[in-house]
């Protein structure tokens, strides 16, 4: 089948996935157009994305700032709100929205802001997983065909990342690096991740290779060993054990595994040992999963990589309760991580080609249950990079009345822009053909817009 004739049947497949909905799992492969999609890159392109699990409050962490938006989200919001004087930094957006609304962040925040004023940090306003556009009226007669399983932490996770719920096989991450993995001279530290093992890194070709947050590289540590079980020559035998051939196919692949895990290992420990020790802010350990990343982006002429896709995380952000401490606490982490994440590009040359952004389950209610808010589908995210089109407020930002158009009650925002345009737009970034988006995306046809220009 030739690579055209590939790409046709792949659109006819994802077009009739979007129409069915996203329930339908994605398992197309990508194999036969990757080679048409790989374009020779002497730069270097990374996209960090930063999840925040448990679903962050969207809410509180970019607020409304003009008067009569303010008094909207502080009567809604009780005693979770934000104390428009004396907690809240207003941003001064390139282009002033033309109705005169105004947005915020808060203290804890303010890294992101000095960010934002420095044009390398902008705002993506109520982004979630959607399959087609959707308001109040649409999802309550469900005229639309609606994201599987919403509110639930897990699946809303997978569909984040995968566009189909808990259980899915291939992350929108891992479809870019099969798309781009022939760029890299090996395809194994194409997607990597110091967190914990996730969907979005997954592809058909690639797979997740998880570093060790303190140590950088995962060994097989009795494979170092002088003396295993008392012998000299047990270490030996171990490698060959683990990387024998069998007729067992289960046993032959876990071979194949075990050795290409041996082989990266090596590779990356020799790689990190020219990487710049860094000091992240002490007690910070996502900005020590960020420390890890970078000492990998400084070593990506020795690992021979073009393009890679880094997943980072930080969790506790499930704030029924406790919220006005526990949130603060949280953005204050990620804040801080995220400033000396780019203080670190900057300082590495690398800021005009690395890309973070934010991720997370879903937004959270508006209205407050007493001590916190339960969960929501749209939310507010940040981008930053010196690739960033900074200063800006991307989308709609919602009207924050009750029963409004994104109200689907209790104040959870429908989304105004999709998970899929938020991605299509930094993977047609990282190099990913404009046809191609839409194979790695499934829901994009959808919409009328496939990016949102928040990318140089």
């Amino acid at each position: 089948m030739t690579t055209q004739a590939s790409r046709r049947q792949f659109l006819r497949a994802a077009s009739a996935l979007s129409v069915a909905g996203a329930a339908t799992p994605f398992a197309l492969n990508l194999a036969s157009i990757a080679a048409a999609s790989a374009q020779t890159a002497p730069d270097y392109r990374a996209l960090v994305c930063v999840f925040l699990y448990g679903g962050n409050d969207a809410h509180n962490t970019v607020v409304p700032y003009d008067s009569a938006s303010y008094q909207t989200y502080a009567s809604a919001r009780a005693t979770l709100a934000w104390d428009r004087a004396t907690e809240l930094t207003p941003l001064t957006t390139a282009v002033p929205a033309t109705d005169g609304r105004q947005v915020a962040l808060p203290q804890p925040l303010a890294p992101l802001a000095t960010l934002f004023d420095a044009g390398q940090c902008a705002v993506v306003a109520n982004v979630g997983p959607l399959v087609a556009p959707t308001n109040r009226a649409s999802y309550s007669g469900r005229t639309v065909p609606l994201p599987p399983k919403l509110f639930s932490h897990n699946d809303q996770q997978s569909v984040w990342q995968a566009s189909v719920p808990e259980g899915a096989k291939y992350g929108w991450g891992g479809r870019i690096g099969d798309l781009l993995a022939a760029q890299n001279a090996n395809a194994l530290f194409t997607c990597l991740t110091p967190s914990s093992n996730a969907v979005l890194l997954s592809g058909q070709q690639v797979r997740p290779f998880q570093l060790d947050a303190n140590q950088g590289s995962i060994a097989f540590s009795a494979l170092n060993s002088n003396s295993l079980y008392g012998s000299a020559a047990g270490a030996t035998a171990l490698r060959a054990r683990l990387n024998a051939a069998s007729g067992h196919l289960l046993e032959n692949e876990l071979g194949r595994v075990n050795q290409r895990s041996i082989e990266g290992n090596g590779a990356l420990r020799v790689a990190l040992q020219s990487a710049p020790t860094l000091t992240p802010p002490p007690g910070n350990g996502l900005a020590s999963q960020l420390a890890l990343v970078a000492r990998v982006i400084s070593s990506r002429s020795q690992l021979g990589a073009k393009r890679q896709v880094f997943l980072v995380s930080l969790g506790g952000f499930d704030t029924h309760s406790n919220q006005q401490t526990a949130h603060t606490a949280l953005l204050t982490q990620l804040a801080d991580a995220i400033g000396f994440f780019q203080a670190t590009m900057a300082q590495l040359g690398t800021a005009n080609n690395v890309t973070l952004f934010t991720a997370s389950d879903f937004g959270r209610a508006l209205l407050s249950n007493g001590d916190g808010c339960d969960h929501g589908w749209g939310a507010h995210h940040f981008v930053v990079g010196g690739a960033v089109k900074g200063r800006q407020v991307y989308g709609s930002f919602p009207d924050l009345t009750a029963n409004a158009p994104t109200d689907a009650g209790n104040g959870r925002l429908i989304p105004t822009t999709s998970v899929e345009q938020y991605a299509a737009t930094m993977a047609s970034w990282m190099g990913v053909g404009a046809s191609d988006l839409r194979l790695i995306l499934p829901n994009l046809p959808n919409f009328a817009a496939d990016t949102l220009g928040f990318m140089t």
